[in-house]
């Protein structure tokens, strides 16, 4: 019986008098191997940028707004205020107004909050500072309308006009200083529903004093932790939905509720599963290409029974067993798909890298997936060279020799 050892020994040297032959029979391996690992890592490329793009914001993070008539007051902030979990939360209020700076107007979206929303919502401030507690008559602008709305950049310190047409149909006007400028949050893939650079923001009071009222339009809130955000909203929601006069049986309906609310662990999951698909539909795709390489390994080792038939009859002579024979050439197909999951390998970690680099991705490698891709290809290597393996242990010497 023939060594392990020999038997590598053989193969190699088989594989290393065809270089040509063995270099373009691992090639489809390599491709294949190459194209799961880039599009594995691409797709946690991905993944990671949304979640880093979600978290510009606090992933952390409840929303709630009225539909139709706003149906919140004092009392629901402070139910939501003293609602477990709950670290911070800004009423809100949201109207188009006509916004002036020198001679220009423009149509803004226009928000009133308090002072705990720069907290709330994780507000990076460019210049000057947010909204305090004593604030009346400033306002905070985003960074795209500060830079890009008018004809001239608005900085700190300079005096701004807004106009609000009232329910009643009247018209209001207000001169505002400008306080500071926010810091644009980069997160142009993901809607978080706050976009702070596209608004501006000014007291909730000075905002419900002009437009004669005192209700509020929603809630910004901030929960604790990642951990405790799905938990804490459904018990910000209980307590909503009983105190606006849900009745118990209608509590899970969320058709039944004035209001409508969402989490980002609602957004992180929306991004997880898109992620998934599109990792999924890429990598079936470059599994193929794997597949088409086996075949390739297949056909090549049956064109090498044929050629190496005489050699086969002559080892069986000198007392190479049927066992010998087979894992000799399964041997030498394990080493091709060996050396191609290798070079498939690390070609596709360096796809990946050059992609990330020119697309502006957090370069991610999820070890665990690339080692089983690396595997798979050895496998692949391995079943595919079953059947000539098989081939060439059952041939008989005499027929071998008689093989021109």
């Amino acid at each position: 019986m023939i060594s392990l050892r020999r038997s590598v020994e053989i193969s190699i040297g088989s594989i290393s008098s065809s270089k040509m032959r063995s270099g373009l029979t691992t090639l489809g391996i390599i491709i294949g191997v190459a194209a799961v690992i880039a599009n594995v890592s691409l797709g946690a490329s991905f993944n990671q940028f949304f979640n880093d793009e979600i978290g510009a914001v606090g992933s952390n993070f409840i929303v709630i707004y009225s539909q139709g008539v706003n149906v919140f007051f004092d009392k629901e902030l402070d139910l939501i205020r003293n609602t477990p979990g709950v670290v911070g939360v800004s009423p809100v209020n949201q109207q188009m107004g006509r916004v002036t700076y020198l001679s220009t107007s423009r149509q803004i979206d226009i928000q009133g909050v308090i002072a705990d929303y720069g907290e709330v919502a994780n507000i990076k401030m460019d210049a000057g500072s947010f909204l305090d507690d004593k604030d009346q008559y400033v306002a905070v602008l985003g960074s795209e309308v500060a830079y890009e709305k008018f004809d001239q950049k608005v900085f700190v310190k300079n005096p701004i006009e807004i106009t609000f047409r009232r329910e009643d149909g009247g018209v209001v006007t207000q001169k505002f200083i400008v306080k500071g400028i926010i810091q644009d949050p980069n997160t142009a893939f993901v809607q978080t529903g706050v976009e702070p650079e596209i608004r501006i923001f000014i007291p909730i009071d000075t905002m419900n004093q002009m437009l004669g009222k005192d209700d509020y339009g929603g809630f910004f809130i901030k929960a604790s932790s990642l951990e405790t955000v799905r938990e804490t909203a459904d018990e910000i929601d209980d307590r909503l939905a009983r105190n606006l006069g849900v009745s118990t049986r209608e509590l899970e309906n969320d058709d039944t509720k004035p209001y409508v609310m969402f989490d980002q662990i609602d957004a992180l999951e929306q991004t997880d599963q898109l992620s998934t698909a599109l990792t999924s539909l890429l990598t079936s795709v470059a599994l193929i290409s794997l597949i088409v390489g086996s075949i390739g390994i297949m056909n090549i080792m049956l064109v090498t029974v044929t050629e190496r038939t005489r050699e086969i009859g002559l080892m069986k002579s000198l007392g190479y067993t049927r066992k010998d024979i087979l894992t000799l050439f399964l041997i030498e197909s394990t080493i091709l798909s060996l050396l191609g999951g290798i070079c498939g390998t690390v070609l596709g970690i360096g796809v990946a890298f050059i992609a990330n680099y020119f697309l502006d991705l957090p370069s991610v490698f999820p070890v665990n997936q690339i080692l089983i891709g690396f595997i798979v290809s050895i496998l692949v290597g391995l079943v595919a060279g079953i059947y000539p393996a098989n081939k060439a242990a059952k041939m008989d010497p005499v027929e071998a020799f008689r093989h021109e």
